[in-house]
């Protein structure tokens, strides 16, 4: 029998079996949303509802006939009705009895059965529904079993054989797995979050296999992945690998994709977007690596990164559109706003509390699960291998390479390998921290107390008659304020010790990288928290530049030298001894980086300075003239060098013993610049 309706086109097809998907009070509001603006289209819709409503609801649950006839709908649009062809408990499909229905999934029903011959066993047969091209199907699946027969891997299960039935329905016979899929498993056991990634390595070694040897599965999610113990220990299997491409070995078009709309629509929350784009893209083994980031963000937090429910009523564009488009939120956002009792009954399923969880989550995990679900199939892992060994150098707390490749992340790995041996060096950073905490606070307080003594002058002064209070409060006040300066000079001076403790002779064995690290933040925070106490952070600048000069880092030591001035100037005006001191450092550097016009520059004024703070006999004005010989010489400017040699060395012979150090050190440099004594 044929419905008088029987050249219904394919969108009326696409549309009619995705309203079959849908609970009946869910299918208005779908048809609202797909038939907008053709009203026409809903009138047959509707009306092929209505005729598969009557003559019994085969699509719906394909395990129970209808009355004497049973119906479908057809890819041409045709419903037929006929003798029901469909298998039962106790029927034998060639050798293999069928003994009880064991599940029903969007490809087929699976029966538990018994081959007879050659050998008596246990198996799973698959019985493929009906509205499929048979002939095509075998023929495609026949070609794909040779492939299969070349795996051998103990968390796949095996295809042993494939057929019709006499009706001709598909059917595949495959190794019985007597197991949970691995979601409920997980869950059902209460497996920790760590357990729960050493499963799932095992499937992605798995589904590495498979694609060495050139099969993709292209229908992975927990369903398609059971597990059973084996003598107490957890084992993964893989199953259904290669039907989902014998069934579906095809371009995929709006006409085609709802033809076989039980494979598609079960599980769109694990296709990827090259499945979903029907462009004709090939599907390659990438489009496994998106269903295994999915099947990751579910044994995280329990759920998929988009709702299937919500998918499939949001109408077929609009899913097409989310899985395309859409980015999901990072499992460890998916977590974070779960609601608390649903965040409770997650964490309790893996051992864990909701903060704790969350906590676990984000950072490396994060990172795996979004890098296998970029939108950008060469943005993913490469391969399957390739996303387990990230997920294992996680659990060994090694960097992984979906992580953002940062300095302070990959310190962060290394302290967590080597507690013990990075304890004394956190022990000086803890140190130096708590200095620029506490003079920023003194800082604070010395600010609050001048802020006090100007509110307190402003009240005095509105009355003429308290003239006497005035002057008493504000010496109260002042000597105050000279108390809390007191009190931040000698934190800075203890931050000071601190820092130029740090030199060659401490870095001599040590961990420079680290201290580097540690001088940065330190540096840091005196740049932002101490712009109160502009004279304190001028000269703790100067400190760090010094420090960075001691371990060698000259390009920051510049940076702290340059930094230092500016305050300095704005401060101390441009003849102030501490001046001196830091033009002096900075012309030590550029001289070591060979810049010596820029060094002779800094020494000159540097030299400057001192004569007028100390006159023109003082051992750092000796110093300074010692020192710039040096970039003079490199820019052959002998007679200057000859000149400043000269007199360092009488000022020296003159304040200092001859036998001090520092006079041989002036004659060594006169000899060893012979060439332009006279």
């Amino acid at each position: 029998m044929q419905s008088p309706m029987n050249n219904a086109s394919d969108r009326e097809v696409a549309v009619f079996n995705a309203a079959l998907q849908l609970a009946v009070e869910q299918r208005a509001a779908y048809l609202d949303q797909d038939c907008a603006g053709d009203d026409a289209l809903r009138l047959r819709v509707e009306a092929l509802l209505k005729v598969h409503d009557e003559v019994g609801a085969f699509l719906e649950n394909p395990t129970q006939e209808s009355g004497p006839a049973a119906a479908r709908l057809s890819p041409d649009g045709t419903i037929r009705a006929g003798v029901s062809t469909l298998e039962k408990t106790g029927d034998r499909i060639g050798r293999y009895k069928l003994l009880q229905q064991i599940g029903e999934g969007g490809c087929g029903v699976v029966y538990l059965a018994e081959q007879q011959e050659p050998v008596r066993r246990k198996v799973a047969v698959k019985v493929i529904k009906l509205g499929m091209d048979t002939k095509h199907v075998i023929a495609r699946f026949e070609a794909e079993r040779q492939a299969l027969a070349l795996m051998d891997h103990p968390n796949i299960a095996k295809v042993l054989d494939a057929g019709a039935t006499e009706t001709g329905r598909p059917f595949f016979v495959m190794e019985l797995v007597r197991g949970f899929k691995i979601t409920e498993y997980c869950d059902q056991n209460n497996l920790a979050t760590r357990q729960r990634l050493k499963l799932f390595t095992q499937v992605c070694q798995a589904i590495q296999h498979a694609h060495q040897k050139g099969i993709i599965h292209r229908d992975i999610k927990p369903s398609n992945i059971l597990v059973a113990d084996h003598d107490g220990v957890a084992v993964p299997k893989v199953i259904d690998f290669g039907i989902a491409k014998a069934t579906t070995d095809q371009r995929l078009t709006d006409k085609t994709l709802f033809t076989a709309l039980e494979q598609f629509m079960g599980t769109p929350a694990y296709m990827s977007p090259e499945q979903a784009r029907l462009s004709g893209l090939d599907i390659d083994t990438r489009t496994d690596i998106y269903s295994l980031g999915v099947l990751l963000y579910e044994l995280l937090t329990g759920k998929t990164p988009f709702d299937a429910k919500e998918l499939l009523a949001a109408g077929l564009e609009e899913m097409r559109r989310t899985i395309r488009e859409q980015e999901p939120n990072r499992p460890s956002t998916a977590l974070s706003t779960m609601v608390a009792a649903d965040l409770t009954t997650v964490a309790r399923h893996r051992q864990s509390e909701a903060p704790q969880l969350v906590h676990l989550v984000c950072g490396d995990l994060d990172w795996i699960v979004m890098k296998a679900l970029e939108k950008d199939r060469t943005r993913r892992y490469e391969t399957a291998n390739g996303l387990a060994m990230d997920v294992q150098r996680h659990l060994e707390n090694e960097p992984v390479t979906a992580g953002p490749p940062s300095n302070a992340y990959r310190f962060q790995k290394f302290v967590r390998r080597n507690k013990l041996a990075v304890a004394s060096t956190s022990l000086v950073a803890a140190v130096l921290t708590l200095g620029v905490v506490v003079s920023t606070w003194q800082a604070i307080r010395a600010t609050q107390a001048e802020r006090e003594q100007t509110r307190l002058r402003e009240e005095a002064e509105e009355s003429r008659n308290t003239e006497a209070k005035l002057r008493t409060l504000a010496e109260t006040d002042e000597k105050k304020a000279k108390t809390e300066a007191a009190k931040s000079e000698q934190v800075a001076q203890f931050l000071k010790d601190m820092l130029q403790g740090v030199g060659p002779g401490f870095a001599l064995g040590q961990d420079t990288k680290l201290l580097r690290g540690i001088l940065d933040k330190t540096a840091d925070r005196v740049k932002n928290e101490l712009s109160s106490q502009p004279e304190v952070q001028g000269e703790l600048l100067n400190v760090c530049g010094v420090v960075y000069s001691n371990i060698g880092e000259r390009t920051n030591a510049e940076v702290a030298y340059r930094e230092a001035l500016v305050v300095q100037r704005k401060v101390l005006g441009n003849f102030h001894p501490d001046l001196a001191e830091t033009l002096f450092g900075l012309a030590q550097v550029l001289d070591d980086e060979d810049r010596p016009a820029e060094s002779e520059a800094a020494y000159r004024e540097s030299l400057e300075i001192r004569r007028k703070s100390y006159g023109n006999e003082h051992w750092t004005v000796a110093a300074c003239l010692n020192n710039i010989t040096g970039p003079l010489i490199a820019q052959g400017k002998l007679a200057d060098a000859e000149f400043f040699s000269r007199e360092a060395l009488a000022m020296k012979r003159k304040l200092l013993a001859n036998d001090d150090p520092e006079v041989a050190i002036s004659l060594r440099a006169c000899f060893e610049n012979g060439t332009f004594l006279r």
